[in-house]
């Protein structure tokens, strides 16, 4: 194996090197001279410092090569590459993996995949029976005799139908229940959905810590249907902060139905009057200058 010692006469072109360098760049932002890399044999790559804002420890690399027994050195190529201290942009990531809560604005379009985990089919779209089946037979004799709407086989799944399916079909059944939808939640989208919640809502949060009880006792939570009603509900307390959320049973808030139940104000007492004592009233007070007993003598008073 041949030694990687650069070539002499390419280690020396520095000045060729440097004024390629020169060439391809901003005036004045080529810098020091930082060293000589054998590529090859007579082929050396020259690095000089890039002074440019916004490349801070950029290179400016220089190739320059010689032919055997030639003794004129010759330009290869000159590129900007950064160095073991350069400011690199993040590493690129797709739009689907940047996307976060709250991203989609008015008028925004999400695609989901095909094959997104959270979603599973919901509907097969399977309409008749297998081939070699009794009741597929049956199906078929049925739509060619039987000239109704009622015994009309609709075909493809309900989601993909241009109008509402005709009676007596298996689309129809499925859109009476509700299930006219090509794909529903699976477990794993299930279980995500719920760690989300729990951790917006429910009991380890600081609300629900200083809460004075739960939400399971509250008068304004709404169960939610289907097997979520075992841990989660929607709050409808205009005055809770999670006002219009699905929260987790277990979370609670100080708006709790059963909080605090305000005292009514105390009422005075009626007045109580007491018809067993005479109070004694001055007939004149303005002669006698005070009160005076009603059966004093009328010599008293000043009568004769």
């Amino acid at each position: 194996m041949r030694s990687r010692t650069p070539d002499r006469l390419c280690a020396e072109a520095v000045d060729l090197a440097r004024e390629a360098a020169e060439e391809a760049a901003l005036p004045g932002t080529v810098g020091e001279h930082v060293v000589a890399v054998a590529d090859a044999d007579r082929v050396v790559t020259h690095l000089f410092e890039c002074e440019e804002p916004g490349y801070r420890g950029w290179r400016w690399a220089v190739t320059v090569a010689r032919a055997s027994r030639a003794k004129v050195v010759t330009l290869d190529e000159t590129v900007l590459l950064p160095g073991p201290d350069a400011l690199l942009a993040p590493e690129w990531v797709p739009w689907s993996e940047r996307l976060r809560p709250g991203d989609l604005g008015p008028g925004d379009l999400l695609p989901t995949e095909a094959e997104d985990l959270r979603l599973e089919p919901g509907y097969t779209g399977v309409d008749a029976a297998p081939p070699n089946a009794v009741v597929s037979e049956e199906m078929a004799q049925i739509a060619d005799v039987a000239d109704v709407e009622d015994a009309e086989v609709t075909a493809g799944s309900p989601a993909a139908q241009a109008t509402v399916p005709a009676r007596g079909s298996i689309a129809a059944v499925a859109e009476e229940l509700g299930m006219r939808r090509a794909r529903v939640l699976s477990r794993y989208g299930l279980h995500t959905a719920a760690d989300r919640w729990d951790d917006s809502y429910g009991a380890k949060t600081p609300m629900a810590q200083a809460a004075p009880a739960s939400c399971v006792t509250c008068g304004f939570l709404m169960p939610l249907s289907g097997s979520l009603k075992q841990a989660f509900g929607v709050c409808a307390n205009e005055f809770s902060p999670a006002d219009g959320r699905v929260v987790s049973l277990t979370y609670g808030c100080g708006a709790h139905s059963e909080a605090a139940i305000m005292p009514k104000p105390p009422r005075p007492a009626p007045p109580v009057i007491d018809e067993t004592v005479v109070e004694p009233m001055a007939l004149h007070p303005d002669r006698t200058g005070g009160s005076v007993e009603p059966d004093a003598p009328a010599e008293e008073l000043g009568h004769s």
